[in-house]
């Protein structure tokens, strides 16, 4: 415990594949009163028009990844550094530091007795060990790539290059703690989800001891 008396909350580290429904999951937790840490909100926040990172990339890709209102167009962003690897790196070499600073300067704020840890990339990165347990939400690809062809306009190719580029699924699942497979009824979801909130309690509650 920190001498301040704010003991460190217990961290679980909410995955899974693109499509997979890890926003409508963390909503689910949230509903229960967990803190929410989602790595894709701070990064939002932190490519905002006129911040130092937004003008980075700005000058390494060029005005053409703005929409008409100056602001990242993050599909046209998305269409460059998925067709080119080199790019993907320089894009997660210059975030990725960014973010995981600002995530444990949430965390070290935080009151919450666990807070859920949104990371599509945690267990691809390697930087996320401090997490306390790994909770993967899992899909079929092809319900996979459905959902992102629905919700972003994407074409099929371009969605199989971002699956292609994450973990392989099989190998998410083995580094598991835990898996909620979302391709069911919405009544299921939520009761796995109850039943995994009282579990996290329950340890948080333990690790504090």
């Amino acid at each position: 415990m920190q001498e301040s008396g704010h003991k460190k909350p217990y961290i679980l580290g909410l995955t899974g594949g693109i499509g997979s429904g890890k926003t409508t999951i963390s909503e689910l937790f949230k509903e229960h009163g967990a803190e929410i840490i989602d790595a894709d909100e701070i990064s939002r926040t932190l490519v905002q028009k006129g911040t130092s990172l937004f003008n980075e990339i700005v000058k390494h890709f060029g005005n053409h990844i703005l929409n008409n209102a100056g602001e990242l167009d993050r599909s046209a962003l998305r269409q460059v550094i998925f067709n080119t690897p080199e790019e993907k790196r320089w894009l997660e070499e210059l975030l990725h530091p960014a973010i995981k600073k600002e995530i444990q300067s949430q965390i070290i704020q935080s009151t919450s007795a666990y807070v859920v840890l949104v990371v599509p990339l945690l267990l691809e990165s390697g930087t996320y060990d401090f997490v306390n347990r790994v909770l993967v939400i899992d899909v079929p690809e092809t319900l996979q790539i459905e959902r992102i062809k629905q919700r972003d306009g994407s074409n099929e190719e371009l969605v199989k290059k971002i699956i292609a580029a994450q973990m392989p699924r099989q190998q998410r699942l083995l580094q598991a703690d835990d898996i909620i497979y979302n391709s069911g009824p919405i009544s299921l979801i939520r009761h796995q989800v109850e039943k995994l909130h009282a579990k996290y309690l329950q340890e948080s509650n333990t690790s504090a001891c």
